[in-house]
Formats: C-alpha cells, sequence, structure tokens
C-alpha cells in the first residue's frame, strides 16, 4: 500500500512539471535583419515552422535576449491571430507580408492574455520581439525584414 501512496504522489508531482509547461526548445535558429531609420538591426531568431512550434510559440519563456525573438513562418499569406496565453514576456509582434514588408505591428502585446491579435491583411510571417523593442528601435509599418524565408535575407 505505501508503495502505491508513494508512486501516485510521484506521478502528481511529475503531471506538474509536465514537458507541455516548458519553454520549446531546439528550434533553428536562424539571422535576419530588420530595416531601421538607424540602418538594419540584426536578430537571431528561432524558427517556428511547423503547427506544433508555432502552437507552443514563446509560451513559459521567462527570458529572452534583446536581439532574440521568434519568426513563425506560415510558408504562405494568410491571417493570422495570435494570443499571449502561458506567454510570461509582453510581446511586439510585427506581421510580415511574403515579400518582407511590415504590415502592422502590435506593440506590448498583454501577457497571459486570450484577446486575440490578429493580422490586419494576410501574411506570410509575424516576428516576436521583446515588447517595446520595436518603438525603440524606431521600427515601423513598412520597413523591410531580411531573411531567407523572404528571399532577400542573409
Amino acid at each position: 500500500m505505501r508503495r502505491l501512496l508513494v508512486a501516485l504522489a510521484a506521478l502528481v508531482f511529475l503531471s506538474g512539471c509536465s514537458p507541455a509547461e516548458q519553454p520549446q526548445t531546439g528550434l533553428p535558429k536562424i539571422p535576419i535583419e530588420v530595416d531601421t531609420p538607424k540602418g538594419p538591426v540584426k536578430f537571431t531568431v528561432d524558427l517556428a515552422n511547423t503547427d506544433e512550434s508555432r502552437r507552443v510559440g514563446l509560451m513559459f519563456r521567462k527570458t529572452m535576449g534583446e536581439d532574440e525573438g521568434m519568426l513563425f513562418d506560415f510558408r504562405k499569406e494568410q491571417y493570422a491571430s495570435f494570443w499571449m496565453k502561458n506567454t510570461v514576456l509582453p510581446l511586439d509582434m510585427l506581421f510580415i507580408k511574403a515579400d518582407g514588408t511590415i504590415s502592422t505591428i502590435a506593440e506590448n502585446a498583454v501577457p497571459y492574455s486570450e484577446v486575440p491579435v490578429p493580422s490586419s491583411e494576410p501574411v506570410q510571417a509575424v516576428l516576436e520581439i521583446n515588447g517595446g523593442r520595436a518603438r525603440a528601435l524606431g521600427i515601423e509599418a513598412g520597413a523591410k525584414v531580411h531573411a531567407k524565408i523572404f528571399g532577400n535575407g542573409p
């Protein structure tokens, strides 16, 4: 009986630490550049290009470097909508058309919010960076993002 109770307690403990509650790792890292009024800014981003990697996104990540982020590649233009469920960090979301042009920017998305943050038109990708970073760098709609997925990248 004691073994059964110990096994049940271990199961309860482990279920509270499920892999689904950990930030995802192992995604490809790619270089990108974003045009700003002061010149291009380089980022190294995780590439989320599968259904599962896009679903998890930056959930549960507690830190992110100043020039890091995640690029969600849908491989073709489509309407996109994001939320911040289980996302600890405030994020700027840059919605990007297939030619690398930034369509719109949603600044400082609120952590844990389940309110949808939609694109205003079909986009191929979304770049998530630390909240406030787009404004600090002067990144605006109409600027270009350079990446291999847009055929213009480093």
